[in-house]
Order: structure tokens, then sequence, then C-alpha cells
């Protein structure tokens, strides 16, 4: 982390615009009235350079309630084609899409009142910044710009988790009851008249001069992603796709510095967090005084290890949680060419090294009855295939192999792996989380050239990314043809760049494939999900605080 990087602030007084919003949290009007108290030693403070900075920075805190955490993850990797749960946590039903899944569930309730507070104060640093003195001009459109993108970016999750929205864009300073749904193509076209206004007045940079803050490729990146999406929902418009090139091929043609890494493997290495590829990242600190809850991330998606022959959990190979194990169509399909690519390998641990020498009986692998370790021996192996136990037998380790994978086996994914942690038991990671980066821009577009049916193109735009995931000596094996240039591939792509990125429970409802995949690749969602899991539910305290109830804010279907 560089010294210069955004620090997020979470004090009272840089969020007191938010407070306010009474409605759109989980608070009673009388807790909210309460906070109003509060807030108005920092009311006037808004009105200052400083104010408004805070509050800029305050905002972008918000972003912490989706990016890192378990809630993010389980929003956006559980109950999809390539996850499915592992043996711990209690938000399996969020995976197997159970009637525990409902509106009075935790995790929706969270994040629905984090993002109305960041749009809030976002709307604060919108609604008072051209009357501050004190700033230039330039630092005033900047820090507009960067409150219209967190907006954005607010509404953008809003409107893809829970279809038709609270749409407001002026700070509320009083509690008011009288909320409504707006409709999707009104939330969009608030969405695309946010980045659009916000591209011209942020950074033209590879990074912003304080790292952390959205630059213009940031804010173009998102606007791309938006109009794809946008383009196969109820506001879709005929020039949504060829909108979405647009924007997504102006960031991959940059001229300030971003491109891919030459190695895969480097994107996420511990410590390479800020590197040419990031587009954006959601920062994160060592200190307990800014890093709040924490990048936890490097929990979620790692196999029981350290209760295996040789082994002790530590700080290397982390505090495995086993929440996320990837499905069997993950790992025999998405990542079956492990010859020619890299990602299988660069993204899943498949070597785990004794930490707990000494001679013990063996677990999991029966091709052997004993198995003694030094520290450093290897004590298990996954091959990724079915090794014959005559093979395994010669081995002085054991073998982990896919017939014997379960809930608490499985491969681990590394991406997230936080060796900086002050002991094995922390919880609360220090890494940034990199939200948005160039190989998925390339995806994207590749996606929005393939909606246009422009074949030739989209074959060319992923073979960028499929060239940099090859091995050594294996681009041109990596490389493929238009006539293999199919959706189904696409989907398949992105698995296999994207894993574990929070991204593809958003990517399958894009596609409008979400309950097909899951029922043909997720079997312990397939008994239990419908057709109105597409939408989340809304929280139920939101609804009894609205003027008229469920009638003015009605539920989403099936919940």
């Amino acid at each position: 982390m560089k010294n210069s990087n955004l620090k997020y602030k979470v004090r009272n007084l840089t969020k007191v615009g938010a407070l306010a919003l009474s409605l759109l949290f989980a608070q009673s009007c009388q807790d909210a009235l309460q906070e109003d108290v509060i807030s108005q030693i920092g009311s006037d403070y808004l009105n200052t350079a400083k104010g408004i900075d805070d509050a800029v920075a305050a905002a972008y805190s918000t972003m912490r309630i989706w990016y890192g955490t378990e809630r993010g993850n389980n929003f956006t990797e559980f109950g999809t084609d390539i996850y499915t749960n592992g043996a711990d946590g209690s938000w399996k039903f969020m995976n197997t899409y159970t009637n525990q899944f409902d509106s009075q569930n935790g995790h929706v309730r969270e994040l629905w009142d984090e993002l109305y507070r960041g749009i809030n104060t976002a709307n604060a640093v919108v609604d008072r910044t051209p009357n501050v003195t004190g700033m230039s001009e330039a630092l005033k459109t900047q820090r507009v710009a960067e409150a219209k993108f967190i907006r954005a970016h607010h509404y953008f999750l809003l409107v893809q988790l829970f279809g038709p929205v609270e749409l407001r864009l002026s700070e509320t300073l009083v509690p008011t009851k009288e909320v409504k749904r707006n409709s999707e193509a009104e939330v969009y076209a608030a969405i695309i008249k946010d980045l659009t206004e916000a591209v011209p007045g942020l950074e033209n940079k590879k990074a912003s001069s304080q790292y952390g803050r959205a630059t213009q490729a940031a804010a173009r990146h998102l606007l791309g992603r938006v109009y794809l999406t946008k383009g196969t929902s109820s506001a879709k418009a005929g020039d949504d796709f060829a909108k979405a090139e647009t924007e997504l091929n102006a960031v991959v043609t940059n001229t300030v510095g971003l491109k891919l890494l030459p190695d895969f493997g480097q994107v996420h290495a511990f410590g390479n967090e800020i590197n040419d590829e990031v587009i954006w990242s959601v920062q994160y600190t060592r200190s307990p005084l800014t890093n709040g809850g924490g990048n936890n991330s490097h929990v979620f998606f790692l196999m029981e290890y350290d209760t295996q022959p040789g082994m002790q959990r530590d700080t290397e190979n982390g505090r495995p949680f086993k929440r996320y194990r990837p499905t069997v169509y993950a790992m025999e399909k998405v990542f079956q060419n492990r010859e020619n690519d890299s990602r299988y390998k660069k993204s899943y641990k498949d070597t785990y090294l004794s930490n707990r020498p000494g001679t013990y009986n063996t677990t999991f692998d029966n091709s052997k009855a004993s198995l003694t370790f030094a520290t450093g021996d290897t004590t298990m192996f996954l091959p990724g295939y079915e090794m014959p136990a005559a093979e395994r037998a010669k081995k002085k380790y054991q073998v982990l192999v896919p017939s014997r994978y379960d809930e608490k086996l499985f491969p681990a994914l590394t991406k997230h792996l936080d060796p900086g942690r002050v002991d094995r038991t922390q919880f609360e990671g220090g890494r940034d989380y990199i939200a948005m980066r160039l190989a998925d821009t390339y995806l994207l577009l590749a996606e929005a050239q393939f909606r246009q049916n422009k074949i030739a193109e989209a074959t060319a735009t992923i073979n960028v990314v499929r060239r940099r995931a090859a091995w050594p000596g294996k681009q041109t094996a990596m490389e493929i043809t238009p006539a293999q240039m199919t959706f189904e591939f696409l989907m398949e792509e992105r698995a296999r760049e994207l894993t574990g990125e929070q991204t593809r429970w958003l990517d399958l409802k894009r596609w409008g494939n979400l309950i097909e995949r899951v029922k043909l690749y997720n079997p312990q969602a397939a008994p239990n999900i419908k057709d109105f899991h597409v939408l989340r539910p809304i929280p139920q305290n939101q609804i009894d605080r609205a003027q008229g109830g469920a009638e003015a804010f009605p539920q989403n279907p099936g919940y």
C-alpha cells in the first residue's frame, strides 16, 4: 500500500448526509432523528473544502460493503454454475435458493442500507460542492465526477440485483416515508447520465494521483458494462451494444499505460496489487483504524488443509473457511485445457508443503497406510485428474484426486490469499480488492462485439486475453478461430479468467441463463432455483417503512 492511497474516512462527521435518509436505512424514524441531531455537527462541515474531501472518501468507503466481503461473494459466487457451497458457513441457502433466502435476509438489508448511504453521501457532494469556497474549480469538478461515479456504481448494483428501485439524485436531509420503485429504464438513464458526465471530470491517467480514486478508464469500463447489461434488460435499446463497444474499446486502446501483464499469475500476486492491468481497486489497509472489516476474500475459497497429516494452519496457506468450492463443471469443463492454458495452475493451489513434521496415518489417500514428513516436504498434491492407485502408491505424499473432492477438500483458489496478515487467525485482510481490470474489459468488449454479430472482431479481442494466458510457447495453440467463437465459449472464457472475482452471478443474470445453467451445473442449487430468483428480495424493513407499505413499495415476485 502506498502512503498516497486514498484513505477512506469512517467518522460520523463525514457520513452526515447519508444518516438522514431513514427510509432507506435499517433504522426506525426515531433512530434517524437521533442521528440527525449528531449530524448537525457535520452539516456545515460539508460546506467546506475539507468536508467535501472527507465526504467523497466516506462515499468510497461504502464500496467495502460489497468488494472482498462474504456478503459480496455470497451474492456473486454462490448459486452459480462455477461455485457451490463448501462445508462451513451459515449462508448456504444463498447457494441452494431455499426459503431461508427471504426478505429478512441480513445480507440483503445491510447491502441495501449501505449502498443508499453511499448514494446519499454522493448526492450531498454533487449538491453542495459548487457553492464551496477554498477549492479550485478543477478539484470541484473532479470531486463531483467521483461522486457521480460512486452513485452510478451503486445504482447499477441495485438495479441488477433488485430490478426497479428508489431513485434519488439529490441529498435527503430529513426523514421521509414517501418512496416508490422507479422503473429500470429510469434507473439506467440516471446511471448513464452520471457516468457520461463523470468521464471528462476524472483524471485521464493509468491510476489517479491519489491511488484508489476513479479515473476516466474506470468510468468508461463501468459505462460499457452498464450498456451491455442494459441491452439485455427491460430497458434495452437497439444501440446499447454498439455504445458498449465504443466505451470498452476506448479503455483497451487507452494511451495512459493500462495493459495486460505478461504473466496471468502476477495479476493477483501478493504485493503486486498496484499494477498496469488494474483499472480501479477498492482500498484496504493494514491499520485497524482505517481498514474497517477488511478484505476477507482470503478465507472463503480455501479447503481444509490444516487438519491433514503434516499440516497446520499458517498465514501463507490461509485461514480455511471452506465457503465456496468449484463445481465439477468448472473443474472438468471450464479448466479442461491445462496443457496450453496456465490459468488453472495459476488460480488454484495444487501442492501443500509440510509445516508440521512427523509420521501420520493417511486420511483420504488409501494407496498407502502412513507417511513421514520433514518440514518443507510435499504433504498433498492435487493432480486434477484420476491418478491410478498404483501410481499414487509410489508418491511420498497424499494425492487428492477429483473423485475424493468433497465439501472440505477441493482445489483452493489462491487469488485472494493474504500472507501479510499479522497472524494465522486474523480475519481482516489488508489487500486492495481489484474491482476492475483490463482483461475483464477485453472480455466485455468481445461480448459487445459478439452481440452485434461482429464475430471476427470478437475473436480477435478474446484472443488477446487467451494469448496472455498461454504457457510459454503455447500462444498459437491458445488462439481460437471465428468458427470456434460461440457464446458458450465466451461464457466459459469469462469463468477461466475471472473465477472468484465477484462477477459470475451478475454475468449469468445479464446473459439471461442463470436458471438454466444453475440447473445444469450446480446440483446443490438445481432442485430449488426458480424463475423469480433472477431478482433478490427487497428488504422487508424497507417495505415496512414506506408510506403505503407493500402497495406503495411492492416486494419482488416469489418472496
